[in-house]
């Protein structure tokens, strides 16, 4: 959508993805060069911005309602929410890139699967936009200081600053409260040579409540497998790719697969409500960021010990599978030694 000297910014569009359109989610990638400069916007979707790479990110947000900047410090790994409505700037204080992963709901947006900003400065600025009469009127102004304030900006959503102009420093006690480090964070489900699960609830992190949205992290090793799961409740999930490369099954209710495809950092994946997703990663691993629509995710697991298989009655299986009750409890006992996270030892 954007590049300029400052940085540039990417977007996934709805009329080149139609699923974005039909499941009311979107996507953006911000990337910020040293001394990058996002200038205040709002936008019409609330979204979660996870921090792919860097480690000088400044932010500052005002809150709806709130009359009051907040500066946050950004590092990789950080989870900041972005409310619907709150204005924020963006801003890259290191020597290397920023980069920031958006993922949100778009059930609000003007494009549906698309998040539009609006600028609060700059050459498609809204200050700039209305009348002088009004804005002389408004602001107390005389035409000559009307003219400085809305034509002095003439950068269009990133422009890069000077070395010597100053900058707000973060307030290290609100980035402990509204940033969420999900890399450092422990993980819920660990099993060795295989990988981790993390999932971020407003349970642990209060303020992601305020977009109505949780965080899933998989790090997968080399050739592992995060085997298939769907959720328990109308929700949709989309996936990220942040690092390394491998291979994403999904599964539809027509028993046959909706995606089988080659996947690698950068790429965009949505999964429709109720549908089963398998991940493996390849020989340099996979990490992957995913947004769930709701503030209580709840999966149920196809393999491993805690397994939907493990719940069910021998007799059941039987009939279901078409299998006799030796071939059951082989399957049974094998699934209550195993684990949802497969290291590449045990593959076949």
């Amino acid at each position: 959508m954007f590049e300029g000297d400052g940085g540039s910014y990417y977007s996934w569009s709805s009329s080149e993805m139609p699923i974005l359109a039909r499941t009311n989610v979107g996507a953006g990638r911000l990337v910020l060069h040293p001394r990058g400069f996002a200038l205040p916007h709002y936008a019409d979707s609330s979204k979660i911005g996870y921090v792919i790479q860097g480690s000088d990110g400044v932010v500052g947000m005002v809150l709806a309602n709130s009359g009051e900047e907040v500066v946050l410090k950004l590092k990789q790994g950080d989870i900041l929410p972005v409310p619907i409505g709150s204005v924020s700037w963006w801003f890259n204080d290191g020597d290397t890139d920023l980069v920031i992963v958006f993922l949100g709901e778009t059930s609000k947006a003007l494009i549906p699967g698309q998040f539009t900003y609006f600028l609060l400065t700059g050459a498609q600025g809204l200050i700039g936009a209305f009348s002088h009469e009004l804005t002389t009127k408004v602001y107390d102004l005389d035409k000559y200081e009307v003219n400085k304030l809305t034509k002095s900006q003439t950068g269009v959503l990133i422009v890069k600053l000077h070395k010597s102009q100053p900058m707000p420093m973060p307030q290290i006690d609100l980035t402990k409260k509204l940033v969420y480090n999900i890399d450092a964070a422990p993980a819920q489900n660990n099993v060795e040579n295989a990988g981790l699960v993390k999932t971020l609830t407003d349970k642990h992190f209060p303020f992601i409540g305020d977009v109505g949205l949780s965080v899933i992290r998989v790090k997968l090793e080399p050739c592992a497998i995060k085997a298939p799961s769907y959720p328990t409740h109308a929700t949709l999930q989309l996936i990220y790719i942040a690092r390394g490369r491998g291979k994403i099954e999904i599964v539809g209710f027509d028993g046959k697969r909706a995606l089988d495809s080659q996947v690698k950092a950068g790429d965009l994946l949505v999964v429709p409500q109720f549908f089963v997703v398998a991940q493996m990663a390849g020989e340099e691993g996979m990490e992957t960021y995913s947004i769930v629509t709701t503030t209580k995710p709840l999966f149920e697991e196809l393999a491993g010990k805690t397994s939907i298989w493990g719940a069910m009655s021998s007799s059941v299986e039987e009939v279901a599978l078409n299998v006799d009750s030796e071939f059951q409890k082989l399957f049974i006992s094998k699934i209550k030694k195993s684990t949802n996270l497969i290291p590449p030892t045990k593959l076949v």
